[in-house]
């Protein structure tokens, strides 16, 4: 069964990320913050596709076992494996007719939505890689405002994003994070995050990666004498 974001951390988990976030916080003045959704997007239309395709493809094979029984009754059922010929197919095609064909399609469409509905992670089979990236870039950068990161004294927020149907991690920066470190360098904290929670090492890699962005923040952003925790350091869901 798919694991929820409000099940991915235990309390103890929740509580070395608060404080593995703290400690990185205290040598710099960037704030970093962990969000984890269960979807990026609803993924509506893959209901309608999957359905789709699925009805079609099982009405195809139910109507070819439907001409094939039909055509071997034809033959008063003396075609063996050995006696299979192209004749017996032509005949056995024949027998297949769009008259069964669509009504089936329409009706095991309905059980194949309800299907996908419940199962989201059928989603995925019928979705492209770039409409999944696409999407979770933009739930990203929904959140980074939603969530007011980009209200910190000095622009210095970080955004560290799970959205754990398409298996994606994306990290934002604020503008003055940006101006100084490479974007090469959150793709490399991303890839091992990713690496990370599909090991399920939730916990250990969310840490991983805030220590590493917590070391590089302070090389570019040091703690200042009246710096405060202006974000909060618990995972938001």
């Amino acid at each position: 069964m798919k694991i929820k974001a409000s099940e991915l951390f235990s309390t103890e988990e929740n509580k070395d990320i608060a404080d593995s976030i703290k400690k990185a916080e205290s040598n710099t003045s960037g704030e970093i913050v962990i969000m984890v959704v269960d979807s990026s997007d609803s993924y509506r239309e893959t209901e309608t596709l999957g359905a789709f395709i699925l009805a079609g493809f099982f009405s195809l094979i139910l109507e070819t076992v439907k001409a094939y029984l039909i055509a071997l009754k034809a033959a008063d059922w003396g075609y063996s494996l050995s006696g299979f010929s192209a004749q017996f197919l032509s005949e056995a095609a024949a027998n297949a007719t769009v008259w069964t064909y669509i009504p089936m399609v329409f009706v095991l469409y309905f059980p194949f939505r309800f299907f996908i509905s419940k199962f989201p992670e059928m989603k995925i089979l019928f979705l492209s890689g770039k409409r999944i990236e696409e999407t979770v870039r933009e739930r990203a950068v929904m959140a980074f405002y939603e969530k007011q990161l980009y209200k910190t004294r000095d622009e210095t927020g970080i955004l560290i994003f799970i959205s754990l149907l398409e298996h994606r991690v994306w990290i934002l920066g604020d503008r003055g994070i940006n101006t100084k470190i490479a974007p090469d360098f959150w793709g490399k904290i991303t890839a091992e995050l990713s690496i990370g929670i599909g090991k399920k090492e939730y916990g250990k890699s969310i840490c991983r990666a805030i220590d590493k962005c917590g070391e590089e923040l302070s090389l570019h952003f040091p703690v200042k004498s009246d710096d405060t925790d202006e974000l909060a350091n618990e995972v938001i869901l």
